[in-house]
């Protein structure tokens, strides 16, 4: 498990994005205070994705959509880090 504060490590990989002002208007009207959560005003977000690495730092599974709710499934990647 990763926590990648700052976005630092999505950023290295592409997958960091900037909430457009629009978006912004509505999170602030839902009360989504995203700036506070972040601990920054950059308004970014990370792409979801799953990866996994193996012990000698190949990457053996990748997945990343833009669209958050195209995730795999859990039990594929239990099977990915199985094999390792």
């Amino acid at each position: 498990m990763l926590v990648d504060r700052g976005n630092e490590v999505a950023r290295q990989f592409g997958l960091v994005y900037k909430v457009p002002d629009k978006l912004r208007e509505l999170y602030i009207q839902f009360g989504i205070d995203l700036p506070k959560f972040n601990g920054d005003d950059s308004w970014e977000l990370p792409m979801p994705g799953s990866f996994v690495v193996d012990k000698s730092g190949i990457i053996r599974y990748a997945s990343a959509d833009p669209d958050y709710t195209i995730r795999p499934e859990p039990a594929e990647l239990v099977e990915v880090v199985k094999g390792l």
